[in-house]
């Protein structure tokens, strides 16, 4: 396990659970907070805890439970994705640990102003972190660096140009962004390229252990529900890069932006508008190192966005933190 401390922030979601399986695994997670998002605030919360349970470790890692709603929308969730319970297809029992009493954004607020060098993992709506922010602005100074799954360098999933975590809360995720820690983005143009197959699954079966199986379960759920609807048929465990870029920085290759959100836009409201302009050409994939001595042409970067991901390091990494668990 890294030494890296995390709070992960999570609204389980399939792709949660995976972020949560290699996070306990390889990193110090202080604890997990819930936040409405893919499920409302009780399934997200119940579901950490049954993930925390199926690897044998909700004894280590305590789960708070934190917003429920955006900070100024209504929520929005995604049971066609997720199932009613927000975690369909696994055949856990019903968790016997219970979530901690207090709320997240205390947990947040005092986890960080109590201990040093403290990375926020996100891998929902980012309404826990805004909220914790507006409560103690001091922790902006403290938190070492915040990695989220969210946004995109180009397109989005819930409309054209949004995500579905940004879209959720694009008020928590441009206080997020403009709080003067450095995000790190793991948007959908990296997460497209981390699908899991038929053969993944069987991998999973061959390891053999039940945190192997559980996952084999869920990416078989959240395949079929993705042909469903007419998805190709693969399952982009989206949140599991997020982690998986703390724990192997080398697995994924980024550049440094200047990222906002798109609060008004008709069209483009939850849009991550990124600046990219100091690099080459009118795509990010290039060669950082040459095309950054062109100069930057626009706000100085708050940012660092998620390019290319190493597939084979990554699936590695997963096989490797799944046959860990016995």
């Amino acid at each position: 396990m890294s030494t890296k401390r995390v709070i992960l922030d999570c609204d389980p979601g399939h792709d949660d659970a995976f972020a949560i399986m290699l996070a306990v695994q390889h990193l110090d997670v202080l604890g997990i907070t819930g936040v409405g998002g893919n499920s409302p605030l009780g399934n997200v919360t119940r579901n950490a805890l049954t993930v925390l349970e199926a690897i044998g470790h909700a004894d280590d890692v305590p789960v708070y439970a934190g917003c429920s709603r955006p900070m100024v929308a209504e929520l929005v969730t995604a049971p066609m994705f997720h199932g009613k319970s927000g975690l369909d297809g696994h055949h856990r029992p019903a968790p016997t640990h219970e979530v901690q009493r207090g709320h997240a954004v205390d947990f947040i607020v005092d986890t960080v102003m109590g201990t040093d060098d403290v990375t926020l993992l996100a891998t929902g709506p980012l309404t826990n972190v805004a909220e914790a922010l507006n409560r103690e602005p001091r922790i902006a100074d403290r938190i070492s660096e915040i990695c989220i799954m969210g946004g995109s360098v180009t397109f989005g999933n819930w409309t054209p140009a949004a995500e579905f975590n940004i879209l959720v809360d694009p008020e928590a995720a441009a206080r997020v962004f403009n709080s003067g820690i450095h995000v790190k983005m793991t948007g959908l143009n990296l997460t497209r390229q981390c699908g899991f197959t038929s053969e993944t699954v069987r991998r999973f079966r061959e390891i053999g252990t039940q945190a192997s199986e559980f996952a084999a379960d869920l990416t078989e759920f959240f395949t079929s529900a993705g042909r469903r609807l007419d998805d190709p048929t693969v399952a982009c465990m989206h949140d599991a890069c997020a982690a998986a870029w703390l724990i192997g920085p080398t697995l994924i290759r980024s550049a440094p932006m200047h990222i906002d959100v798109e609060l008004s836009g008709k069209l483009t409201r939850g849009m991550t508008v990124c600046d990219y302009r100091h690099l080459c050409g009118p795509h990010p994939e290039c060669d950082i190192e040459r095309d950054a001595q062109t100069g930057y042409k626009g706000d100085d970067p708050n940012a660092e966005a998620a390019l290319e991901l190493d597939y084979d390091g990554y699936l590695k990494l997963v096989y490797d933190t799944l046959a860990r668990y016995q």
